[in-house]
């Protein structure tokens, strides 16, 4: 009998075969983070040319990566899993439910840190980013762990909303914490108000944890316990319009 971790990866395997299906899926997930570094950062010659500005902006926008991944790849996704029939008939074998969604997570992972590469390629060629290699691994093993915030976002969104309604809800969330969350303006351009509103999201709180570990200047205690109140509250979110699902679909 297999484990709950090999059922995971089994899930894990089989979703990212089904994006390979789609081509342009995967070229759009791993060039849409890159096309906006290009778009929004490497016009900026102030930012470009600082090496601390231009390691915090490629920071920011790997934060910007996984968490749109995390949106669009999970929230969307699910929406859509749960309209078809396959799902819902899965759904009622045994297995846990973490099973499904953890394979989901997983395979977003995977696809989100291969969007990682180019983007740390662009930011290596064209601007003046020079983290240390320590820092660097830092930086990248922080923002796979902070990314479980807008992960649970997705699966929230995915779980409570159909497919249309998904897609406009996961594209006014995906702007509003960029751009709330100082991925697109750094936060020290904020006005006093926007910062103190920016400092609660989870996202604000990732970026400044993966830039604070790429720039070799600590991670602020502050963002860590943001981003641990927000997984448990998500979490627990995520896991209660699931039941609610179920009772809503099975009874």
């Amino acid at each position: 009998m297999m484990s709950t971790a090999q059922l995971a990866l089994v899930h894990t395997r089989y979703n990212l075969l089904e994006t390979a299906r789609v081509p342009i899926a995967v070229i759009g997930s791993l060039v849409f983070p890159t096309l906006a570094f290009c778009l929004f950062v490497l016009p900026q010659g102030v930012v470009t040319q600082d090496p601390e500005a231009a390691t915090a902006a490629v920071a920011s926008m790997t934060v910007f990566a996984f968490m749109s991944a995390g949106l669009f790849a999970i929230g969307i996704d699910l929406a859509e899993q749960r309209a078809k029939p396959w799902v819902p008939y899965m759904r009622t074998l045994p297995g846990k439910p973490s099973v499904r969604i953890g394979g989901l997570i997983l395979a977003t992972l995977v696809i989100a840190c291969l969007a990682m590469v180019p983007l740390l390629v662009v930011g290596a060629l064209f601007t003046s980013a020079d983290p240390a290699f320590s820092d660097l691994l830092a930086a990248v093993g922080l923002v796979v762990v902070t990314s479980v915030p807008p992960m649970l976002i997705g699966v929230i969104i995915g779980t409570a909303s159909g497919p249309k309604a998904a897609i406009a809800i996961t594209q006014v969330a995906m702007f509003l914490l960029a751009f709330g969350g100082g991925l697109f303006l750094p936060p020290p351009l904020f006005a006093p108000w926007l910062d103190a509103a920016s400092s609660v999201l989870p996202i604000r709180q990732a970026r400044e944890i993966v830039v604070g570990a790429a720039n070799g200047q600590g991670v602020p205690l502050w963002a860590v316990l943001g981003i641990v109140a927000w997984t448990a509250a998500l979490g627990a979110l995520a896991v209660w319009l699931h039941r609610r699902d179920e009772g809503r679909r099975y009874r």
